[in-house]
């Protein structure tokens, strides 16, 4: 079997792409990792973006938008944009206050991810969700990560977090058995620790049980992107990134 691609989400060395986007990248390609998932721009544009990452063997794993960038003529100027860019998965990783209150406020969210879904499909990109804590905190006996994926249609991507999850109170039974409930869907997947005893510990130090997470992706998930970040560090930022590769390619074997 062809070996799954690996990518850095950029949120992992905000600061650093913030002060050397280019410098960062370069640094990011040499430490293995085949793409990176955007969380900004940071002023460049969408055309030397590609050409950068095509100078660096990079590609493009996705990139984290604001749903308000997804909603009406703010929607055809993502579209421009990420066409240009060769990006096919705008992800939303959270939402505003007041969208997260109510089973139908959820509701709410899961029909634009609908909307934004159906008219991305004719440009061969996918909108999708990224999970936090919140999502696995019941409201009326109901889960609000249950209510958006339940509510969504097939191409709406569950971009599935899984040290957030268990930071948010799942078990690693229970991470399995969202992947089963939503099978062909986790296209890209957030590759994070968790760990009960050291806050910064780093991928593959901690109690995330990630080789069998990343089988179960492979075998249902329909996955074609692992996604690793680290939000917290031990270390500097990029020598966390590294180390989390470094880490990772061991559990890939």
């Amino acid at each position: 079997m062809e070996r799954m691609p690996v990518a850095l989400q950029l949120w992992s060395v905000r600061e650093d792409c913030a002060r050397d986007l280019a410098g960062t990248l370069e640094a990011v390609a040499e430490m293995g990792y085949d793409g990176v998932e955007f969380a900004g721009y940071h002023g460049w544009s969408a055309g030397r973006l590609r050409d950068l990452l095509g100078d660096l063997g990079l590609h493009v794993a996705g990139s984290h938008v604001g749903i308000g960038t997804l909603i009406e003529e703010e929607l055809e100027q993502s579209i421009d944009f990420n066409r240009e860019l060769g990006n096919r998965f705008l992800i939303v990783p959270a939402l505003p206050e007041e969208m997260m209150g109510s089973n139908e406020a959820w509701l709410k969210v899961a029909g634009i991810l609908n909307g934004v879904a159906e008219r991305l499909r004719p440009e061969g990109m996918r909108t999708g969700y990224h999970n936090h804590q919140v999502e696995f905190q019941g409201i009326d006996g109901e889960l609000p990560w249950d209510i958006v994926m339940g509510s969504t249609v097939d191409d709406v991507v569950m971009q599935f977090d899984v040290g957030n999850a268990m930071l948010g109170g799942v078990s690693a039974e229970d991470v399995f058995g969202f992947m089963r409930r939503y099978p062909g869907r986790a296209r890209t997947v957030h590759l994070k620790e968790y760990s009960s005893v050291d806050g910064e510990a780093l991928l593959g130090e901690g109690e995330t049980p990630l080789r069998e997470f990343m089988g179960l992706c492979e075998l249902v998930g329909g996955t074609e992107w692992f996604i690793v970040e680290q939000g917290v560090y031990p270390v500097s930022p990029l020598e966390s990134a590294r180390r989390c590769r470094e880490n990772l390619e061991g559990l890939l074997g």
